[in-house]
């Protein structure tokens, strides 16, 4: 099994903890994803550390004040890391107003060049308020000129846009909020991604899976989200490991 989205700098336990939780739950690899200058280098040191760990480096879109030419040169030298297996996580967030949308902006078309330049994928992050997809139209629409560029649409939440997703080839990575109760819309969604496009993740320590509510999330945890999307996908946890541990050696080249 893959995480192929997590934030294992920020994770409670550490390091050795979280990581070695992985290996005794069957999880090879992880993308330990980076969201400023600051922890962009923390992702790289704990990739220089432990065995299984990859990195993207970027500037997350609720951390885009400020963003200039200087922030995207750092996440190009960056990038040239061995361990940088993608750019991001990047995109638009309405949801919250940590960063005004210019700067979200301005830090979203720069990353998606620096991607293009490097060759690697770009991890993206969409959220909009309750009722409202203007986020997701937005960073589709900004999308749309750049067809060759490999896409992942990290936590994917927009379950009405997943044919668009998938017309367009974005891989489509689920977390644990698919095993909860109330999102039988996402978890139908889960099972409408082509299976070459299906990827899981934990966003740890962010969106723990229902069963572990009360816990901070961990990459050990993916397999509870697995086990779902391989039930609503209508096949054995075997052969959904399968497929996300395909796709994401073929996205990521690890």
């Amino acid at each position: 099994m893959i995480d192929s989205h997590s934030h294992v700098a920020r994770c409670p336990d550490p390091p050795e903890t979280v990581v070695a939780a992985a290996r005794e739950a069957g999880v090879e690899k992880i993308l330990t994803v980076g969201l400023d200058e600051a922890s962009n280098r923390e992702q790289l040191e704990l990739c220089a550390r432990f065995e299984g760990l990859f990195a993207a480096v970027g500037r997350h879109p609720n951390d885009a004040g400020g963003f200039d030419d200087a922030a995207a040169e750092d996440i190009e030298k960056l990038a040239a890391d061995p361990k940088v297996v993608a750019i991001g996580e990047t995109g638009l967030d309405f949801f919250r107003d940590t960063a005004d949308v210019e700067s979200q902006r301005r830090a979203f078309a720069a990353q998606i060049e620096i991607a293009k330049r490097v060759g690697k994928p770009l991890v993206i992050h969409v959220r909009d308020p309750q009722g409202s997809d203007d986020a997701v139209a937005e960073v589709f629409s900004t999308l749309e000129p750049h067809r060759d560029l490999v896409v992942i649409l990290h936590c994917f939440s927009a379950p009405a846009w997943v044919e668009r997703a998938a017309e367009r080839d974005y891989y489509c990575s689920f977390s644990g909020n698919v095993t909860y109760p109330a999102n039988e819309e996402l978890r139908e969604a889960a099972a409408r991604v082509p299976d070459d496009r299906i990827m899981v993740e934990t966003d740890a320590p962010y969106l723990t899976p229902q069963s572990r509510r009360r816990e901070r999330n961990q990459p050990a945890f993916v397999v509870e989200t697995a086990e779902k999307v391989a039930e609503v996908r209508g096949v054995t946890y075997a052969e959904l490991d399968e497929l996300v541990t395909a796709n994401a050696a073929r996205v990521y080249g690890w």
